[in-house]
């Protein structure tokens, strides 16, 4: 019984690793409904946001990577939540207003989404059973130009570190 249930597991997680997050349904911070397909060929870098955290500061350094690397096929793509310490409670009208009004955000923006919990969004479910559980606002996955989950990054990586701008040039190779 040990042994089936380690081998289902074991299968779970290599399809989840090897999950393509492009077909995956979002809505956009408007509401409107879609898919990560138009990114597709694309490295991602998918950031769990929230507009009154510690580390929301981060929106500048998102923006900035975002447009020094987009050219070069890199598309930074923010998704709100309010499951870590209620910090991002506003509806996704205020959530878009406070991103462009405080930081000049142009990077696609998404409607919230639950990281935590059975009612998790089936995209969070994919990138953590294939890198790990996310802990807190500020998280980053980034995603190969295969729509596969290459890497975790945890809060307290800044958007300019060495760590993941070295992780996004090789994914771009």
């Amino acid at each position: 019984m040990k042994t089936l249930l380690l081998s289902l597991l074991m299968t779970s997680l290599a399809l989840a690793a090897d999950s393509n997050v492009s077909e995956i349904a979002v809505k956009d911070i408007d509401g409107k409904d879609s898919t990560l397909k138009a990114y597709a060929g694309k490295v991602l870098l998918i950031v769990n946001v929230a507009s009154e955290c510690g580390y929301t500061g981060q929106y500048a350094g998102l923006q900035a990577l975002h447009e020094k690397m987009a050219e070069k096929g890199v598309a930074v793509l923010g998704f709100p939540c309010n499951d870590f310490g209620g910090q991002e409670p506003g509806s996704e009208a205020i959530i878009k207003t406070f991103c462009t009004e405080n930081y000049k955000v142009t990077f696609p923006m998404f409607s919230k989404v639950a990281i935590k919990g059975d009612a998790k969004h089936p995209l969070y479910a994919a990138l953590q059973s294939a890198a790990g559980e996310v802990g807190w606002n500020f998280e980053k996955f980034l995603i190969g130009k295969d729509g596969k989950v290459l890497k975790r990054f945890g809060s307290d990586v800044q958007p300019e570190s060495p760590e993941l701008l070295a992780a996004i040039e090789a994914a771009l190779k």
